[in-house]
């Protein structure tokens, strides 16, 4: 089947120039004109570009259009989400992914795609951690650049995101990341970097957050020393949603494009900027310069070429099956056979999670389940024959004697039991996070009771970020599908009856329980500002260094195929080693790679530096060499603000996950000697992140520990959460109302997504959604109504939308004229 629109041209060539435009012409360029249109200036030859967001999925809305996924999008492949592609650790196959991506925003009139996302996975409560790629840079890095690269051959402009260290959803738009330097860049840059330097992508993404103590978008330090000083970067930097403060700070920190639509109001403060001599000239023209580039190409583009949604289709359903990751399969449980017998047990088996919720979602082309193919039998259900189907549990959470009872007698009747289990829509969305790491109620239960009636019980996971399992050790298999997409449900069966032979890896830690994770006391932050005391040690950097026992480590998973290292030779280019199949089944096996430090510099005990995942025909071997590069050795050295190599003994490990190398080596590496490691950084020194001391603190920061200071008054930088605490009774009824549509919708099971997004919203952000109906003395008004002065307020309310209406339409009087 073949996709096809038609879409309009330009009737001139666009203009390429910035320096071809008046100051305010180029100030008018620097926010967007609507939801997901950039502003056109008709009289100077500008069009406009259209922005969609796309991680794993083009969401082109129809109609009247948000930034959160509610209003409905045309549709399009839903490919599996982030975390499952991850999980393939297989850059060329995110590649493919991130060409059909690109190919179908082009056929859907789409520039700009918003992804991929690559915030590092901090903690597992994050709600959108399936929307993100690892805990580690390297692979998180390696695989966006692959999804970048591919997006970017078909036309369309990447753009990753959201840079940086935007690691929770709760208070988004007003966190303070409050880290060191050297946690910063090693884990939180890192991945970016990465897909900068080899990827080249056309646009990044700022966050909402603030990062030691500067909005991500107004933040010189990361938008121009560090981006485009340091990594050469030379693209658009767009904020995300509402994510801009400060327009005049923005252009003067690299910021390019404020989104969706502050109206014209921030090209008159930048133009006011200008004349007062507050803000170069020449920063409004190159943030412009950095949109038309991208409003220019857009332009230049051929006309889009059909393509075939079944093959994309196809192409959803391989990388799913890639992606699957056999965690556990004692006495060779798995594969399946032909004509095996199924008890079908599990609420997501008959409505399966393939996506998360928010601005990533998704409107599939179609969609496959597992009962429906189950229940067609024959080649759809690849051999199986299905004995029937009980939910076993409520969607949201709970269970029931009776529901129990309908699974244990199904599963009684059945070769094997097959449970579907998982996380639901409030556990992973957008603008939440999760309470905890534990499956929705009355799922544990379930699972004990199948398997003490049926000890052939298969439990498939389905979510995007790790959960508790503590019934783990007395299944005997356990498939990870994370959210597979709109060809997940397929993608398994292929797997568990040996179709597809597993090679999928875990790409973040499954930590036995929530106490165990390094960020567990503090995640996430409840006030303005995110300590991240645990500095380097997250994920895996954390467990192998501190000796914690994890479920199930980074790296890990198991094949149907059996492989064997050896012959390990490295030297100053790289690591190259023997991989033996001694199965019958031929197999694809990820080989990593993990270096430990000499051990001048504190930190992790090992860090993934490189892999390759290898096909091996069943008996046989084959060669693999893993390079080295410019991340392999290096370390941020605090005291001269630079990367350097520590000379010196490395140890290189070669294995299967970082738990199992059953191979290393030493090597001698050149480099410099790194300053001593400062004693005052107590428990930092053995990674117990539970006994950091304020103080040790302080000395991984290198300054003293900013804190918050409450205000007794409502401030427009305040969240409308915080309404509840208003002087104004009428606030404080506004605030308690979206408090309590919250509860509600919750209740439901259903993220109310609006109320989200308004609960962590500071009310400076109203007039960034309002397309110039609403001006920043107009915000500065209804606060003096929260704080008490009704009169007062309403008086200046009245006064200021008037003078905001007459100056809107002098400048756009003014923008219409010819140069």
């Amino acid at each position: 089947m073949e996709h096809e629109r038609q879409l309009t041209t330009m009737q001139h060539t666009a203009l390429t120039n910035a320096s071809n435009l008046t100051l305010l012409q180029a100030a008018a360029l620097l926010s967007g004109a609507s939801a997901w249109n950039s502003r056109a200036i008709p009289t100077a030859h500008v069009p406009s570009f259209i922005m969609s967001d796309g991680p794993h999925g083009v969401r082109r809305q129809l109609g009247d259009a948000d930034h959160l996924g509610i209003a409905d999008s045309e549709k399009a492949t839903c490919f599996p989400t982030a975390s499952a592609l991850a999980a393939t650790w297989n850059p060329d196959l995110a590649r493919q992914m991130g060409e059909a991506l690109g190919t179908e925003a082009r056929g859907l009139g789409v520039n700009v795609l918003l992804g991929p996302g690559l915030n590092i996975k901090r903690s597992p409560l994050c709600g959108r951690n399936f929307e993100y790629l690892s805990e580690d840079p390297i692979l998180a890095g390696r695989m966006a650049a692959g999804l970048t690269q591919g997006i970017q051959s078909t036309g369309t402009a990447a753009c990753p995101k959201h840079f940086a260290a935007n690691s929770q959803e709760l208070r988004r738009m007003a966190s303070d990341s409050v880290m060191d330097e050297r946690t910063l860049r090693e884990i939180y840059l890192t991945g970016f970097e990465i897909v900068c330097r080899s990827a080249k992508p056309r646009a990044i993404m700022s966050s909402y957050n603030l990062v030691n103590g500067a909005h991500a978008h107004e933040n010189k330090h990361l938008l121009t020393d560090i981006l485009r000083t340091e990594w050469g970067f030379d693209g658009m930097v767009v904020s995300d949603w509402g994510g801009c403060t400060d327009a005049v700070a923005a252009v003067r920190a690299g910021g390019s494009l404020e989104m969706p639509a502050p109206g014209l109001e921030d090209a008159r403060r930048i133009v006011a900027a200008v004349e007062a001599g507050t803000l170069e000239a020449s920063d409004v023209y190159a943030r412009a310069q950095e949109v038309l580039n991208v409003a220019a190409a857009s332009a230049d583009l051929p006309a889009p070429t059909p393509y075939d949604l079944d093959e994309h289709h196809a192409l959803a359903t391989r990388i799913a099956s890639e992606a699957i990751t056999l965690l556990r399969n004692e006495d060779d449980a798995l594969p399946l056979s032909s004509g095996t017998s199924v008890a079908l047990i599990g609420d997501l088996a008959d409505t399966p999670r393939y996506q998360g919720a928010g601005s990533s979602q998704v409107n599939p082309t179609r969609l496959e389940t597992p009962r429906e193919l189950l229940e067609a039998g024959g080649e759809s259900a690849r051999g199986l024959v299905l004995t029937g189907y009980a939910p076993g549990y409520a969607r949201h959470g709970g269970t029931s004697d009776a529901l129990i009872a309908e699974a244990v007698a199904l599963a009684a009747r059945a070769d094997v039991a097959l449970v579907y289990v998982g996380l639901d829509e409030l556990a992973e969305s957008e603008g939440l996070d999760r309470p905890h790491m534990r499956l929705p109620e009355g799922q544990d239960r379930l699972i004990e009771a199948v398997v003490a009636a049926n000890p052939r019980t298969i439990v498939v996971l389905t979510g995007g970020a790790s959960v508790e399992m503590p019934w783990a050790s007395s299944v005997p298999a356990l498939v990870n599908g994370y959210l597979g997409g709109q060809g997940g449900a397929g993608a398994m069966l292929d797997v568990l009856t040996g179709v597809v032979n597993p090679s999928g890896r875990l790409a973040e830690t499954y930590a036995r329980s929530l106490e165990d994770h390094p960020t567990a006391a503090w995640y996430p932050a409840t006030g303005p500002l995110s300590y991240y005391r645990e500095g380097p040690f997250i994920g895996y950097r954390y467990f192998t260094t501190a000796g914690v026992d994890v479920a199930f480590p980074f790296g890990y998973g198991l094949s149907y195929s059996r492989f064997e290292y050896s012959d390990l030779a490295v030297d100053q280019d790289g690591a190259t080693l023997t991989v033996a199949n001694t199965s019958m089944r031929d197999g694809t096996e990820v080989v990593q790679l993990y270096v430990s430090a000499p051990g001048g510099v504190f930190g992790p005990a090992r860090e993934l530096k490189g892999f390759t995942k290898v096909v091996v025909p069943a008996g046989e071997s084959v060669r693999v060499t893993i390079p080295f590069d410019r991340y392999t050795f290096r370390h941020w050295e605090t005291s001269r603000g630079a990367w350097e190599t520590e000379a010196g003994t490395w140890t290189i490990h070669v294995g299967r996950n970082v738990e199992d190398t059953p191979l290393s080596a030493t090597l001698e590496v050149e480099g410099t000697t790194p300053s001593p490691i400062d004693p005052a950084l107590g428990h930092y020194l053995n990674a117990d992140v539970a006994g950091i001391t304020n103080g040790e603190f302080a000395v991984l920061l290198g300054r003293t520990i900013p804190t918050a200071h409450p205000r007794e008054d409502i401030t427009a930088f305040d969240l409308m959460t915080d309404l509840i605490r208003a002087k104004s009774w009428l606030a404080r009824l506004a605030g308690r109302k979206l408090h309590a549509d919250k509860a509600k919708a919750d209740a439901k099971g259903i993220p109310d997504l609006n109320v989200h997004f308004a609960l962590n919203m500071p009310l400076r952000s109203l007039t960034k959604f309002s397309n110039g109906s609403v001006s920043t003395g107009m915000i500065d008004a209804v606060v003096e109504v929260i704080n008490g002065h009704f009169w007062r307020g309403i008086t200046r309310l009245a006064i200021r939308y008037c003078a905001n209406a007459r100056a809107n339409k002098a400048t756009q009087r003014e923008l219409d004229q010819t140069r």
